[in-house]
């Protein structure tokens, strides 16, 4: 079952490595028994899916997240293993999505407008006001 991040990308499954243990968590007996979690790992160094640009783009977005070029991710939240392998490929694919992801537009600083200006120095001085009518009146 290959792993599509997006329609330029698939990840074919000879490429992910599965690793199973025993979960902690709800599950009773069971729990103790079964290897419901789920590691799943991604060689991004030697992949044959991704071009040279992908490749570096996903080695500096994901640095922290890399050991040794392979991205592992783990899932447990669930009882069943079958479960736990569909969250891990669902992790797995958005992590990638979000690496290969384009950077957003910078945002280009502006000025305030007069009027905006205007409206703030006024709500300003109604809110003084406001709070001048609270005080004590003066003795005099």
């Amino acid at each position: 079952m290959d792993l599509e991040v997006s329609p330029a990308l698939t990840i074919p499954s000879s490429e992910l490595a599965w690793r199973f243990s025993r979960s902690s968590g709800p599950g009773g007996q069971h729990v103790n028994t079964s290897d419901s979690r789920v590691e799943l790992s991604w060689n991004v160094r030697d992949s044959t899916a991704l071009s040279d640009g992908q490749r570096l783009m996903l080695l500096t977005r994901l640095g922290r997240r890399i050991t040794a070029g392979v991205i592992t991710v783990t899932a447990s939240e669930r009882r069943s293993q079958l479960r736990n392998r569909e969250i891990a490929l669902a992790k797995l694919a958005d992590l990638l999505a979000e690496g290969l992801a384009p950077e957003a537009a910078r945002r280009r600083a502006t000025k305030p407008t007069r009027g905006s200006n205007r409206r703030r120095l006024a709500a300003k001085e109604q809110r003084a006001a406001t709070k001048r009518q609270r005080q004590r009146p003066s003795a005099e």
